[in-house]
């Protein structure tokens, strides 16, 4: 995860799409659980994979992020691989409304994208 660069580089190489048709979607210590959060370019705010892909694009940071807050508890390594909370379960269960909320979210963040062109 926090070595996802390399990767996003050579998928972007190998088919040829503009890092501006990126969207990475990861996680946050800084926003709160079950709560989404788009943003456009900028930094990594401290975020390895962030940071990872930003080094691989040869520090283009021109692409949407989509922020899925995780809050923060403890030591960071061992609270980003620990289980979910039980009211996070829920949210992002077959029956929550995690997954409808990430996918309005990438559509607006698509039709945003269209509409600066």
């Amino acid at each position: 995860m926090n070595i996802s660069g390399k990767p996003v580089a050579q998928m972007l190489r190998a088919t040829a799409v503009n890092v501006t048709n990126l969207i990475v979607v990861h996680d946050s210590l800084e926003h709160k659980p079950c709560t989404i959060s788009p943003k456009f370019g900028g930094s990594a705010n401290g975020h390895n994979g962030v940071r990872s892909v930003i080094a691989a694009l040869g520090g283009d940071m021109d692409f949407p992020r989509l922020r899925i807050g995780i809050g923060r508890d403890g030591d960071p390594a061992n609270y980003v691989l620990g289980p979910l909370s039980p009211q996070e379960r829920q949210f992002w269960g077959p029956s929550g409304s995690g997954s409808d909320l990430v996918w309005r979210e990438l559509t607006r963040i698509i039709e945003k994208s269209l509409k600066s062109r």
